[in-house]
């Protein structure tokens, strides 16, 4: 079995330093993880390439919450963001979207990988918002779309273990299927045994709560990425590596 990529969504450059040196291999930077994760701007994809270096920084690249089907002005602003994003040298955009029959937009992910270049493009969890996943699956080897993040289907990975092993099997090595949704440390042994490459969790705590928010000011607090929680990770994909 080969080794488990650990990968953890982060949402600033402390996050990024946190999680490498806590052993993860890669990041995905986004932001508002509460709704899902949306695009982060230019400023704070600059300075987490400073931070650890742009080879190991993914950018979700994703213009609203609220469902995976976009227009046609929608599709544009994702792909002059993937361009912007790969143009600091980022080792990968993270898009996603279907049409309204549920099925892969095509024309969408073509733009999108027209856009990226050499960058690696990978596919999110609309795979999971689809009654049709393994046709998306089909599609996304089609318009080489290099790796899937996926739950397979289920609130989280761990219950949606056997569909990730008929994705690994499906995939046959032409995509990447990365396991994320819901993911903890002693999950992973039985995510790699089902044969996915990697594995991705967001390892996050609240911080700052000692400080006012008050009335305008959001919830109390703010996302952190939790070091002990990494190193956890981390650990339990070295232990079935």
């Amino acid at each position: 079995m080969s080794r488990v990529i650990v990968e953890i969504a982060v949402q600033d450059a402390a996050g990024a330093r946190t999680a490498l040196t806590a052993g993860a291999d890669r990041v995905e930077l986004c932001q508002a993880l509460e709704t899902g994760g949306v695009t982060p701007s230019i400023g704070l994809i600059e300075a987490v390439c400073a931070a650890i270096g742009p080879d190991r920084v993914n950018v979700l690249v994703r213009p609203r919450g609220g469902g995976f089907v976009y227009d046609r002005e929608e599709t544009e602003l994702v792909a002059a963001d993937v361009r912007a994003a790969v143009a600091r040298g980022v080792g990968g955009v993270v898009v996603g979207a279907l049409d309204t029959g549920g099925l892969l937009d095509r024309d969408a992910v073509r733009r999108w990988r027209d856009a990226a270049g050499t960058a690696a493009l990978v596919f999110h969890r609309a795979i999971d918002a689809t009654p049709f996943p393994e046709e998306v699956l089909e599609a996304l080897r089609e318009e080489n779309v290099d790796r899937v993040l996926t739950s397979g289907g289920a609130a989280r990975s761990i219950d949606g273990v056997a569909r990730l092993a008929a994705f690994v099997a499906r995939a046959d090595g032409a995509l990447e299927i990365v396991a994320g949704g819901g993911v903890a440390p002693q999950d992973i042994p039985a995510l790699a045994r089902a044969g996915v490459g990697a594995v991705h969790l967001s390892a996050r705590r609240r911080g700052g709560l000692s400080a006012p928010s008050g009335p305008g000011g959001g919830v109390e607090g703010h996302d952190v990425t939790d070091s002990a929680l990494v190193v956890a990770a981390v650990a339990a994909a070295q232990s079935v590596s």
